[in-house]
C-alpha cells in the first residue's frame, strides 16, 4: 500500500542516491581500474557534501515510525495493516546499515567486514522485495512486480560485491538499478494514484487498479511494459552518458577519485607494516 507521496519521496531519495554513486564510483574507476575497489558508501570532504547520506539516516526510522502508526490506527483487511508493520521493519533495518556504515567509517575498519555489510544489504533488498505490493491485485501487481524486480538485481549485485569488492559492472548495475528503482517507484504511484496518469478503461477500487473489459486489462499490461521498457532505456542511456562525460572530463570526478584514499588492501599493508 502507499499513495503517490510516499512513492515521489522514495523516487526523491532513490535517484539522487543512485546518480551519486554511480559518478563516485565511476570517477574511482577511471583514476585506476586495475586497483578499483567498491565502496559501502562514497563519502566526501567537506562534510555537507554528505547530505543525502544525512538525510537517510533521519528519514528512515521516521518512515519506520510513520509505519508502525499507521499499523496501529489502520482498520481495514488485516493484510494491509500486517503490510505496514512488516514495511516498517525493513526501514528500520536499512537505518541500521546506515549506523553500520557509519561505524564502519568512523572506527576501527577491521572490527565490521565490508563484506558482511554487503552480504547484510542483499538480505536486507531480500526482505524488502518480500513486502513490495503486499496485497495488492491486478494492474497494480504487476507495476509491484517490475518494481520487485529490480530489488532482486539490486540485491544480487550486493551479493556478488560481498565476493568481488573490484568487479565494476556490479557496482554499475548497482547504480543504475537504484536510480531505475527511483524512477519506477514515481511511475507505479503516477499510474496507481493520480487520475491524471490513470490508464484508460481501468479504475481505482480499494487499494487495487481494475479494468472493467478484458481488452482494456491487456491494453494495460502491454502498456506498463512499454513503460518499463522506456524507463529501462531512459536510465541505462543516462548512465552511459555520465560516464562517457566522467572519462572525457578529469575536472568533473569525484574528490576522492583523484586524491590519494587509500583503498582498504592499502590500509591493511600500512598496518602491517607498521
Amino acid at each position: 500500500m502507499g499513495s503517490l507521496a510516499t512513492h515521489f519521496t522514495a523516487s526523491l531519495f532513490l535517484v539522487p542516491l543512485g546518480i551519486r554513486r554511480l559518478l563516485c564510483s565511476s570517477s574511482l574507476y577511471l583514476q585506476n581500474p586495475s586497483q578499483y575497489r567498491s565502496k559501502l558508501w562514497y563519502f566526501s570532504n567537506p562534510r555537507w557534501k554528505n547530505l543525502d547520506f544525512y538525510a537517510l539516516v533521519i528519514a528512515l526510522p521516521i518512515a519506520s515510525f510513520a509505519d508502525v502508526f499507521l499499523f496501529l490506527t489502520f482498520s481495514g483487511l488485516p493484510i494491509y495493516r500486517f503490510a505496514f508493520l512488516q514495511r516498517s521493519l525493513v526501514f528500520l533495518f536499512f537505518w541500521v546499515l546506515t549506523v553500520l556504515i557509519v561505524f564502519r567509517e568512523n572506527f576501527d575498519h577491521l572490527l565490521i567486514h565490508e563484506s558482511l555489510v554487503f552480504v547484510f544489504s542483499a538480505i536486507l533488498f531480500v526482505a524488502e522485495y518480500s513486502v513490495i505490493g503486499k496485497g495488492i491485485n491486478g494492474l497494480g501487481e504487476i507495476l509491484y512486480e517490475w518494481l520487485g524486480g529490480l530489488t532482486l538485481v539490486c540485491a544480487a549485485c550486493c551479493l556478488y560485491l560481498s565476493i568481488r569488492p573490484t568487479a565494476f559492472f556490479a557496482e554499475f548495475l548497482l547504480s543504475s538499478g537504484i536510480v531505475f528503482k527511483g524512477t519506477w517507484s514515481l511511475q507505479a504511484g503516477l499510474s496507481l494514484y493520480s487520475d491524471v496518469f490513470s490508464l484508460k478503461g481501468c479504475h481505482k477500487f480499494l487499494t487495487d487498479v481494475v479494468c472493467d473489459l478484458e481488452e482494456d486489462t491487456l491494453r494495460g499490461v502491454g502498456l506498463i511494459n512499454l513503460l518499463f521498457v522506456g524507463h529501462a532505456i531512459g536510465v541505462l542511456t543516462t548512465c552511459l552518458v555520465l560516464f562517457g562525460i566522467l572519462s572525457s572530463n578529469w575536472n568533473l570526478r569525484y574528490a576522492d577519485g583523484t586524491g590519494s584514499l587509500l583503498s582498504e588492501p592499502d590500509l591493511l599493508h600500512e598496518i602491517e607494516v607498521e
